[in-house]
């Protein structure tokens, strides 16, 4: 069968264009590789023929989505599915999806749940659900909360990049040394701060027991982009002290909507 031939066979698929379909299937083993490859072991990972594959690299590297190493005659992806993966992923608006299902995770743990992102003054108020029996504070909207006191700032703290906090963290251990606070479950130092830190990315979950508002307790997780890094944390509140419990239904509730609002839960 010549090029035309196959080409007309492969445009009958149902429901789609079988030749793209296949070519798709090559891409996405070009993805999957750690690295690069050589189109045998590339052609076997797409279960294809080698004939067949090359075709399909030959018109990748033109269109800029693999490149091929001259040296070693291995591909990879190219420029182009860079820019793709970028775009799709600059669309992926974590924020917004989130914030239209906290009232779902609001039913579901009868506790108030706020959704907090990083900026200037730290973890800030951008959207929250009120429980049917709502706690009494003093935030809202807008409001910010430390990072080594609060759920909310934990997670930034373990889930951005150090250098983002690094400044935050500094200026709240200086104040809890000058004031001679105690903190139960962290030494202000950069030591205790980076066992915090361990402790918080191991759990994928953030708590504190009411030292910043008294009588309340909270427990927050992030919603990871596709750096593993947090692009908002998503916290419950209330004023029982089962919330903080490691086997508590709404810790389950909390891990199993961050993960599914996350690109990936595991990193």
């Amino acid at each position: 069968m010549d090029d035309l031939e196959e080409t007309a066979t492969e445009s009958n698929a149902r429901g789609g264009i079988q030749a793209l379909d296949a070519a798709m299937q090559v891409l996405s083993a070009l993805a999957a590789s750690p690295g690069s490859i050589g189109v045998t072991d590339l052609a076997r990972a797409a279960g294809m023929p080698v004939s067949k594959v090359h075709r399909y690299l030959a018109s990748f590297v033109h269109a800029g989505l693999a490149v091929q190493s001259g040296r070693s005659g291995r591909y990879n992806l190219g420029p182009f599915a860079a820019s793709l993966g970028i775009a799709a992923l600059a669309r992926n608006d974590f924020v917004n999806r989130a914030a239209d299902d906290l009232e779902e995770l609001c039913v579901q743990t009868r506790l108030t749940v706020l959704l907090t992102v990083w900026g200037n003054s730290g973890a800030t108020i951008v959207r929250w659900e009120r429980a049917a029996s709502p706690v009494v504070t003093s935030f809202g909207l807008g409001s910010t909360f430390p990072l080594l006191t609060s759920a909310s700032g934990r997670v930034f703290l373990a889930f951005l990049p150090y250098r983002l906090v690094a400044d935050a963290v500094k200026a709240e251990i200086n104040t809890a040394v000058e004031l001679k606070i105690d903190w139960p479950d962290l030494h202000p130092s950069r030591k205790g701060v980076e066992q915090l830190i361990a402790k918080i990315r191991q759990d994928r979950i953030a708590s504190v027991d009411g030292r910043f508002i008294p009588g309340l307790r909270a427990i927050s997780a992030p919603i990871l982009n596709w750096q593993g890094e947090a692009e908002a944390a998503v916290t419950l509140v209330g004023t029982r002290d089962d919330i903080l419990s490691a086997d508590s239904t709404a810790r389950h509730f909390l891990a199993e909507f961050t993960a599914a609002h996350s690109v990936t839960g595991t990193k």
